[in-house]
């Protein structure tokens, strides 16, 4: 009988005034005049991977990296995998293809810079591959990533290409065999449900998580991508004045969230997005 099914664990490593929610509430030149803590955020969700044995892969966003190298080498250190999660921040459907392409080599080289590691994979911010920038596929090939998880096959107001397959797939660009690692869900009435992550996993109850992971594992046999930010764990961070929709999707159940994570971390076996890949008979490297 085959044993337990091995899931992803990656996380975003942005700090909480880079969200896609707060474009027009935050001015991208005051960022370096805010209280920043990203570091803080992410050295406490390393201890906890450690105090749990777990090893994740930590999708870096490159304005993180050039200013606070040192976190990017702790990450590496620990044994974890890095990978970008581009430069500035911005959905890809809102920049031209070639500055798409000056933000990858960007966050690339600052990342590499700042920790000699391999660098096989790349996240959209915002999850931002739609129907309106498949074009970025091709540049993350170009650029050297192997492959991406930007894709949500669901329907949402700021991303989603729910057309998408559900599960690890082959995109063959002219640039090369990039593939494709899509966000968790699970289908039900003909519509794919998210169910590994984010908003997903402090809004709705942590039974819906540990429900739609085990039916993944169990019923289909497949691993989940489970994805989480820094400033998730931080109840305490600045409150930025914005809409009202925007206060609920991104201060909703902080305080819960830490615990949430230590009991998904008990509940199920993960480990780096790229060693699932590898597990899973895809040579992505």
């Amino acid at each position: 009988m085959a044993g337990p099914i091995v899931n992803a664990m990656t996380i975003d490593v942005e700090d909480y005034f880079h969200v896609s929610a707060f474009e027009g509430s935050v001015q991208r030149s005051s960022w370096d005049s805010l209280e920043s803590r990203v570091v803080r955020n992410t050295d406490r969700l390393l201890e906890l991977f450690a105090r749990a044995n777990v090893h994740a892969t930590f999708f870096v966003l490159g304005w993180v990296a050039e200013r606070y190298p040192q976190l990017v080498r702790r990450i590496a250190e620990a044994g974890h995998e890095l990978a970008s999660h581009g430069f500035g921040h911005q959905l890809i459907y809102n920049q031209s293809p070639a500055e798409f392409r000056e933000d990858l080599r960007r966050s690339r080289a600052v990342i590499s810079d700042a920790a000699s590691a391999p660098l096989d994979g790349y996240r959209a911010p915002s999850f931002s591959i739609t129907p309106r920038s498949l074009w970025a596929l091709d540049i993350i090939r170009e650029v050297g990533f192997t492959y991406d998880a930007s894709v949500f096959p669901i329907r949402h107001d700021r991303y989603g290409l729910p057309s998408a397959p559900r599960y690890f797939h082959a995109l063959e660009q002219s640039s090369g065999t990039l593939w494709e690692c899509p966000g968790s869900t699970v289908r039900i009435a003909g519509a794919n449900l998210p169910i590994a992550g984010g908003g997903y996993f402090r809004l709705l109850p942590y039974a819906w998580t540990r429900w739609g992971i085990a039916r993944l594992n169990r019923h289909e046999r497949r691993s989940a991508i489970f994805y989480l930010h820094p400033w998730e764990i931080d109840p305490d961070q600045p409150r930025i004045a914005t809409s009202r929709l925007s206060r609920i999707r991104h201060y909703t159940n902080l305080r819960k969230t830490e615990e949430r994570l230590l009991r998904l971390l008990r509940d199920f076996r993960f480990a780096p997005l790229g060693q699932i890949l590898k597990q899973s008979g895809v040579s992505a490297s």
